[in-house]
C-alpha cells in the first residue's frame, strides 16, 4: 500500500526508526479522523433508551437495530434527535414510528421542528410482526434515509432538517432491543445490493471465543467479503487475522502490533508490508475490518474506510481453507 506523506490524513502515523516503540507514561493517543471512529455497540439496553451518537450523524453512517416486537405491542418509535433535553423538547429530524394497534398496522415517519410536527409520511404493509425478531438498518445518505427490515427495503424518508444537527438516538415504546450498532456504510459494493447485509452483533457467544477459527471450504472468490467486528481489550498485546491454505500454510496475515502501533500485512515468509493508515486498535476501542476478495487481491477497509489492498493471486485465494482470528479482542461479529 503506498501513500505519499503530503497526502496523509490527520492522525496517520508512519513508522520510522525514530518512532518510539512503546507508549510512554502520559502519552496521548494519536488523534483519529472522525470517519474512522466507531461507537461500540450497546447490548440489551433498557427502553426508553437515549444515547449520544458519537460525532453526530452524517451521510455514510448506518445504525443497526436488533430486537423483537412483543406480542402485546401497540407501537414503538426510533427518534434521531437534535439534542436530548426534556424541556423544551428537542427537534426530531427523523421519527420512525411503527404502529401495531390499528386495523391496518403501518409506519409513520415525521419531523418535529420547533415543537410542531410536520406533514407525516405513512407506509402500509408493515414489515414487522408481533412476536417476531427483526434486524433494522437505517442508512443515511446525502438527502434521505433508507430503511431495510430483515434485509428487504422498506422505506426511504427525505430529510427536513440538516442531518448534521442530529446527535442523539432515542428508542421508546413497546420494543425489546438486543443490540444497537453504529457503523459506517461499507465502501465495497456487496454484490450490487442496495443494502449492505445486516449481520447481527453477538455478545459473548461461544462461537466467537478467541482464538476463533472459521472454515473456508471453497476458498475465497471475487466478490466475497470477510467482516470482523470487535472491541480491543483493556491491556492489549496483539491482534491477528490469518488466512490458511490447504497445506496449513499462512499466505497472508493482517497483524496489529500494539507495541509500536503499526498495522501490516505479513507474508508466509514473515515479510511485513506496513499499511499506512490511522492506528485504530487502542484499548476499549471498537473497530470493523472488511476484506474484499477481488481478482487475485484482498482489499482492506477499516471501520468503513478503504485503506488499500494486498496481492496474492487468484489461485492462492481459491486454495484458502481457514480464517483464524487471535489476540486481545472481544469479537462481536465474524462473517464471510
Amino acid at each position: 500500500v503506498s501513500q505519499s506523506s503530503g497526502g496523509r490524513a490527520p492522525g496517520i502515523r508512519i513508522c520510522s526508526p525514530s518512532c518510539p516503540s512503546t507508549m510512554s507514561p502520559g502519552e496521548k493517543l494519536d488523534p483519529l479522523p472522525d470517519t474512522f471512529i466507531l461507537q461500540p455497540p450497546v447490548f440489551h439496553p433498557v427502553v426508553p433508551y437515549v444515547t449520544t451518537i458519537f460525532g453526530g450523524l452524517r451521510a455514510g453512517k448506518m445504525v443497526v437495530l436488533q430486537g423483537a416486537v412483543p406480542l402485546n405491542a401497540r407501537r414503538f418509535q426510533v427518534d434521531f434527535q437534535c439534542g436530548c433535553s426534556l424541556h423544551p423538547r428537542p427537534d426530531i429530524a427523523i421519527h420512525f414510528n411503527p404502529r401495531f394497534h390499528t386495523t391496518k398496522p403501518h409506519v409513520i415517519c415525521n419531523t418535529l421542528r420547533g415543537g410542531r410536527w410536520q406533514a407525516e409520511a405513512r407506509w402500509p404493509h408493515l414489515a414487522l410482526q408481533k412476536g417476531a425478531s427483526f434486524l433494522i438498518l437505517f442508512l443515511f445518505g446525502n438527502e434521505e434515509m433508507k430503511v431495510s427490515v430483515n434485509g428487504q427495503h422498506f422505506l426511504h424518508y427525505r430529510y427536513q432538517l440538516p442531518l448534521s444537527r442530529v446527535d442523539t438516538l432515542g428508542i421508546y415504546g413497546d420494543i425489546l432491543v438486543t443490540a444497537v450498532g453504529f457503523l459506517n456504510i461499507s465502501p465495497f459494493a456487496e454484490g450490487g445490493s442496495e443494502y449492505p447485509v445486516g449481520h447481527p452483533f453477538l455478545l459473548k457467544s461461544p462461537s466467537l471465543e478467541v482464538p476463533c477459527s472459521r472454515a473456508l471450504p471453497q476458498g475465497l472468490w471475487p466478490g466475497q467479503v470477510i467482516i470482523v467486528r470487535a472491541l480491543v481489550l483493556p491491556e492489549p498485546k496483539d491482534f491477528t487475522l490469518s488466512l490458511l491454505d490447504e497445506a496449513a500454510h499462512v499466505p497472508v496475515t493482517l497483524r496489529a502490533s500494539f507495541a509500536d502501533r503499526t498495522l501490516a500485512w505479513v507474508s508466509r515468509w514473515g515479510r511485513k508490508k506496513l499499511i499506512l493508515a490511522p492506528f485504530l486498535f487502542y484499548p476499549q476501542r471498537f473497530f470493523e475490518v472488511l476484506l474484499l476478495c477481488q481478482e487475485g487481491e484482498l482489499k482492506l477497509a477499516l471501520s468503513g474506510q478503504g485503506v488499500g489492498a494486498t496481492s496474492l493471486g487468484q489461485q492462492a485465494l481459491e486454495r484458502l481453507r481457514e480464517l483464524r482470528i487471535s489476540g486481545s479482542v472481544q469479537l462481536y461479529c465474524v462473517h464471510y
